[in-house]
């Protein structure tokens, strides 16, 4: 979290004695800017940080959160092209959303979740929208534990939160009956990694491509020659060892994708079969398919079923046409992200 983000924003902010308030996108319709579940931070100085519109309304959400700054009161509020709300919110990029602002105050629950993200811990946080819940909020673990307010309503939220963590994206619904008490449910999973075996040219681009996404970048060859801090300095780990003894420490998880792209059988088989032996989401090799078939051959003769081969990814990458390193890097970081939504 090097970069500012609303949450951390809102805690620095009341260390410093200066309050503020957080605005969520709470539903969204059409093509909408910015997706569910979206932050932004506003400081009473006007401060912000984050974005619920992508430029679109900020502005407006801006003196909106003064304005609940100034009541104590949330409030929910819709923004969209029409023509009361055109001119106001200056809304120009399409997409109607609905943006749910309260004044920030420090809470047990606050806390948990910002130890849970320093932790890498997944964790889901609940606000209350509407009805006996508004202004509420809860903190729930993939292990079944709750805390704050909402715990309390746990098993009422039960299919929001189960779709929440199993997804990795917001939930929102009513969740009792007086069909008014409504949450949203955002869950908040560590960086997704991606693990890059071969310090190649491709390499260099697919580690910037990969920070740009906000993916915790791991890069890992024995080979000086390839794998130097001169040529890896954008990297978050730089491993000089065998795939071996890396993964092992890895331990890739299904929040992992997994590129193997040294184009030595001497890095990249022992590196597709540890991978298979993983939940990581994602497996890519680089290399035609006649070579990824001689590869695959010998993964057979060391016992990996035919079940776990097509489980690889090659040629890797999405056919962009591209035949750069800069334009594979292209390709296979689109095609991870194509994997992480279930679209490859």
């Amino acid at each position: 979290m090097s970069d500012p983000d609303p949450i951390s924003a809102l805690i620095q902010w009341a260390d410093s004695g200066v309050r503020g308030a957080l605005a969520v996108v709470v539903k969204t319709y059409g093509s909408a800017p910015r997706p569910l579940g979206a932050m932004m931070a506003v400081s009473e100085r006007g401060e912000m940080v984050g974005s619920v519109s992508g430029g679109c309304v900020e502005g407006a959400v801006v003196q909106e959160s003064l304005n609940v700054l100034a009541s104590g009161l949330p409030r929910r509020v819709a923004y969209g092209i029409s023509d009361d709300w055109a001119a106001e919110a200056g809304l120009t990029c399409g997409g109607n959303i609905e943006v749910f602002i309260l004044p920030w105050q420090r809470d047990p629950v606050w806390r948990g979740l910002q130890s849970a993200r320093l932790d890498k811990t997944p964790a889901a946080l609940a606000l209350g929208l509407g009805g006996r819940l508004l202004g509420r909020l809860g903190l729930f673990y993939t292990d079944g534990r709750g805390v704050g307010v909402l715990a309390r309503h746990q098993q009422a939220m039960r299919a929001l939160l189960d779709a929440a963590f199993a997804t990795q994206r917001p939930q929102a619904g009513v969740v009792l009956p007086d069909g008014r008490s409504a949450v949203i449910v955002i869950p908040f999973f560590p960086p997704q990694r991606l693990i890059i075996v071969g310090a190649v040219h491709i390499a260099r681009s697919l580690v910037q491509f990969a920070n740009e996404l906000d993916y915790e970048t791991i890069v890992v060859d024995p080979r000086p020659v390839f794998a130097s801090s001169q040529r890896f300095g954008h990297a978050d780990q730089l491993l000089m060892v065998w795939p071996q003894e890396a993964f092992p420490a890895l331990k890739p998880d299904a929040g992992a994708s997994i590129a193997v792209i040294s184009h030595d059988d001497k890095l990249d088989i022992p590196a597709l079969a540890l991978a298979l032996n993983s939940d990581a989401r994602y497996i890519g090799a680089l290399g035609s398919r006649k070579t990824m078939a001689r590869r695959a051959e010998i993964l057979r003769q060391e016992g990996v079923s035919e079940a776990d081969l097509a489980r690889i990814h090659n040629p890797i990458g999405l056919d962009l046409g591209g035949r750069s390193p800069e334009e594979i890097a292209l390709a296979t970081m689109a095609e991870i992200v194509a994997a992480r939504y279930g679209r490859a």
